[in-house]
């Protein structure tokens, strides 16, 4: 379980066959081997540490679903460590399913903050409401405006600043996790 307040941009070091390396200095600090850790909002599992990276096996599932196939070496990721129980809950539960990807639309300067239109498919579009909750490559986000096709959300400053949303240009494809107790309401129903 994660809060979608990103701890730390970490830089890809290392892909290959599945294996995933990325360098850090916030989240290695209390990190085991075997923790779950978010990396732009997908829980993966921790299966080695060095000084300053760690180690994620990438599924084929993982793959299929979200962005990090397209990660390649000196890439930007959102890293969050698991929530534990004496953290704030600061953003909202987010568990790191992620359940598809997205396309960056137009990237808007407004004022201080940053307006993001996201292009998604339908099957992820029923789960999103203005002013509800979604995680974007692991931000916690409230969606601003949302139609058949798209959604909004605006950027902070702190958040455009310490997460690689600022490395985001138009085309890019992006992770979605959708506030899982809308999903729970339509399986009751």
């Amino acid at each position: 379980m994660f809060t979608g307040i990103v701890e730390e941009v970490g830089i890809v070091e290392n892909y290959n066959d599945g294996v995933l390396e990325i360098n850090s200095s916030v989240v290695t600090e209390s990190l085991s081997i075997s923790d779950s850790i978010s990396v732009n909002g997908v829980c993966l599992t921790v299966t080695n540490l060095t000084e300053k990276s760690f180690l994620v096996d990438v599924v084929p599932e993982t793959m299929k679903r979200s962005n990090l196939s397209k990660l390649s070496n000196g890439s930007y990721v959102n890293l969050e460590r698991s929530l534990s129980v004496e953290s704030r809950l600061g953003g909202h539960f987010v568990q790191g399913h992620v359940e598809g990807v997205g396309t960056v639309k137009y990237i808007e300067k407004n004022k201080n903050a940053y307006m993001v239109g996201i292009e998604t498919s339908s099957t992820i579009m029923k789960y999103i409401v203005e002013k509800g909750f979604i995680a974007i490559d692991g931000i916690s986000l409230t969606v601003v405006d949302c139609k058949n096709k798209d959604f909004s959300v605006t950027i902070v400053p702190y958040t455009w600043e310490n997460t690689l949303m600022n490395h985001r240009k138009v085309k890019d494809i992006v992770n979605l996790e959708t506030d899982i107790l809308a999903k729970y309401v339509e399986k009751l129903i």
